[in-house]
Parts: structure tokens; C-alpha cells; sequence
């Protein structure tokens, strides 16, 4: 089972999994499981008929919106990156928090590293499966490590800018 790491108010602690990563070629077991969105596609209708937490994989190429009539009933999205320097899960990450509004767990999977704490955070990730050896006093020591961000995103920090106008209005 890999480690996983979950962010939950401001700090990082291990979690336990509690889906089981079913491969293409596999049969779907009963029980709580991660899929990959071509298996969800194919099966899609006996894996949400069933009332299981159902997770899904998808790739970097793979659309966010081909699951918005099915996001009520996903407790996990898992969004891979293949590579560190691959961006695409950070911006699928933040079209399923703010445009879908997706409320279960935003899970990163692949190439992930302690260095991309902050931007994970900040696009609406709440779980992590790193590829370091990283731990979560680390993944907490560096999500925190700036005080200041410099524009609005999945987290709801506000911007140094709101921030500096708040001020301002108290000093009148």
C-alpha cells in the first residue's frame, strides 16, 4: 500500500488508504476501489450502482470535465503526474475544485515531491502519495514556510493585495 499523506486544517499527517488500485486487466473487487478513468468509463454504471467509495485515476491528458455528472458519487480523484516538471494535474486539479465543484478528496500520484507542497495545496489537492521520502512534518514545515501568496486559487488564501487593503482601511 503506498504511503499517503492527507492536508487537513493547515497540517499534514499520514492517512490511511482505504481503496484498493484495481489495474485495467484486473476484476473489480467488492469493496472500496481506485480505478482508472477508462476502466470507470467501461464499467461505470455497476461501479456507482453498488453505494462503495469509488476513486478515479486519470491522466494528465485525461479531461476533468468527462466526470461532472459523476462527481457527486466519487469520493477520490487521483490526478497523475508523470513527470516533477509536468503541470497539467495542477490546472485539472483547480477545473474540478472551482469550476466543478468537486468535494471529495483531490488526490496527487506519480512524480510527487515534497518541493510541490505549496502549489498542490494552493490548486485544491488534499492528499498526497509521494515518490520521495518525504514525511508530513516536512509536507507541513513547507506548505507553511510563506505567509503571503500572490493571487487567489483553490485554497482561499487571500492576496497580499486584499490583505494590504484591509489594512489600509483599519489605519483611516
Amino acid at each position: 500500500m503506498p504511503r499517503l499523506i492527507r492536508w487537513r486544517d493547515g497540517a499534514a499527517a499520514w492517512g490511511e488508504d482505504a481503496l484498493t488500485a484495481v489495474d485495467d486487466d484486473q476484476p473489480v473487487p467488492h469493496g472500496d476501489v481506485l480505478v482508472s478513468l477508462a476502466l470507470f468509463q467501461r464499467e461505470r454504471r455497476s461501479l456507482l450502482g453498488q453505494g462503495r467509495n469509488l476513486g478515479v485515476i486519470m491522466g494528465p491528458t485525461d479531461e476533468p470535465e468527462s466526470l461532472v455528472v459523476d462527481l457527486p458519487g466519487l469520493s477520490v480523484v487521483a490526478l497523475t503526474f508523470p513527470k516533477f516538471r509536468d503541470g497539467r494535474a495542477y490546472s485539472a486539479a483547480r477545473v474540478l475544485r472551482e469550476r466543478l465543484g468537486f468535494k471529495g478528496e483531490l488526490r496527487a500520484v506519480g512524480d510527487v515531491l515534497l518541493d510541490m507542497s505549496v502549489p498542490l495545496i494552493r490548486c485544491g489537492f488534499d492528499a498526497f502519495v509521494p515518490a520521495d521520502a518525504s514525511v508530513p512534518e516536512q509536507w507541513t514545515a513547507s506548505a507553511s514556510r510563506f505567509r503571503h501568496v500572490y493571487q487567489r486559487a483553490a485554497d482561499g488564501r487571500p492576496p497580499a493585495f486584499a490583505e494590504r487593503n484591509d489594512l489600509s482601511a483599519v489605519r483611516v
